[in-house]
């Protein structure tokens, strides 16, 4: 069994942000984070997610993801995912996360269970630390699929 805690930030919406994750199976514990110059809150709670299950070198695994995020959460439980991926995302955002988050948790058994943000929980609290830690690096990545779609929208 492995656990995968998640939190995403952005300061500004678009703005700079980062990811933060936490893995952890048996006495295994590793932590995760990067920063973009230009994303937005979701970007960063999806990519979280799929950084986590990416990490994970042995496939099909038992996967519990914790995380903070409605949008991640009830995307995927209440099914939306898939009514976008019929409807080929027509008006969504994120499709390039989304894809690559339905090829990686293809690899694993993963469920979710959601945690409330800002309310003590430690692993959450700490992936909120790396997650807004990782937005104000200095060297910050670009999200270039977001920049490139903002860039069209003008």
């Amino acid at each position: 069994m492995i656990e995968i805690y998640t939190d995403g930030a952005s300061s500004g919406n678009p703005g700079p942000g980062g990811y933060g994750v936490i893995l952890r199976s048996g006495a295994h514990y590793k932590e995760l984070s990067a920063g973009f110059r230009k994303t937005t809150n979701n970007r960063m709670e999806l990519l979280a997610v799929i950084s986590g299950l990416e990490a994970i070198k042995s496939p099909n695994q038992q996967v519990t993801i914790y995380s903070d995020s409605k949008y991640v959460i009830d995307s995927i439980e209440k099914r939306w995912l898939q009514g976008w991926v019929a409807k080929g995302f027509a008006g969504k955002k994120n499709k390039d996360l989304w894809l690559r988050y339905l090829t990686i948790s293809k690899m694993h058994q993963v469920r979710f269970v959601w945690v409330r943000g800002h309310n003590g929980h430690p692993e959450n609290e700490r992936c909120d630390v790396l997650a807004v830690a990782a937005g104000k690096q200095r060297e910050l990545l670009i999200d270039s699929v977001f920049e490139a779609e903002a860039a069209k929208l003008g």
